[in-house]
Parts: C-alpha cells; structure tokens; sequence
C-alpha cells in the first residue's frame, strides 16, 4: 500500500501552526483538534518545522509555565523527515519505529500534501493482514470443495 492510499481514505487535511505562535496557543491547537503533532508552516503549503506534545512535555521540564509564552520556532523540530506519496507504508514503519517518529508530512514538489501518524500506518497494516486473511480463507474453503 502507498501513501496516496492512505491520504485517499484519511483525507488530506493538516493542521499547521505558525512559527511566531505562541506555545500556549499551540497546547490550546493540540487539544481542540484532539492530536498529537502541528506542522509549523508560515502559509499552510511548505514546511518550517513541526512540533509535537512531546516536543512540549521536554522542554516544559527545564522551563516550567514560562515556556508557554515562548514561540513555537523555539521548540519545534526544523529538520522534518518526509514521505512522498509513492512511498511505500511498509517502509514508513520501520523508519518511523527507528526513528521514533509519530507523524510524518508528506510532500510533493516541496508542498504539503497531507501528513500520516504511527496510528495510520499501523491501521493500514492490520488492513492488509485483514484482506490477506480473507483470500486465504477463500482459497482454503475454495480447495476443499
């Protein structure tokens, strides 16, 4: 499966948060959209970096509440890995379990397209096993008539 399928079922959308934004109207961000990461982008199509509650938790331990009036370009990841829309979800996992990363953007032509978490790439996972299960059920009970 590639990641054009995943964005087909998933959609598209991706929420972003500018980087003079502060980190509490990130916080505010992350939990009215009920998610774990924003990409931080000054016009919603290229990538500045992205920022995550982790990022947030870290840095929340050396700085207290005082973080929360600091810029989210002070605590984002600037150095984003991406995926591409011909990338293959089976690659994704590995990379992401390797690298510890939760939410990859993905891009064409250095835009964004859309953004796909450990939780899709997991689902789309079970998915396939799924439908393999299925023809080989129907293989089965098809060789034993």
């Amino acid at each position: 499966m590639r990641i054009r399928d995943v964005l087909r079922v998933k959609g598209n959308a991706v929420a972003t948060v500018r980087p003079e934004a502060t980190v509490r109207e990130l916080v505010e961000a992350l939990a009215e959209r009920n998610i774990g990461a924003l990409v931080v982008s000054t016009d919603g199509e290229t990538i500045a970096g992205i920022v995550s509650e982790r990022d947030v938790v870290r840095r929340m331990r050396d700085r207290g509440a005082a973080l929360l009036d600091d810029r989210v370009s002070d605590i984002m990841t600037a150095n984003v890995r991406t995926c591409g829309l011909d990338d293959r979800v089976e690659g994704l996992r590995g990379i992401m379990t390797e690298h510890r990363i939760r939410h990859l953007p993905v891009v064409k032509d250095d835009r964004l397209q859309g953004i796909v978490s450990i939780g899709d790439v997991v689902k789309s996972a079970i998915e396939e096993l799924e439908t393999e299960r299925q023809h080989l059920v129907g293989y089965i009970q098809t060789a034993q008539t």
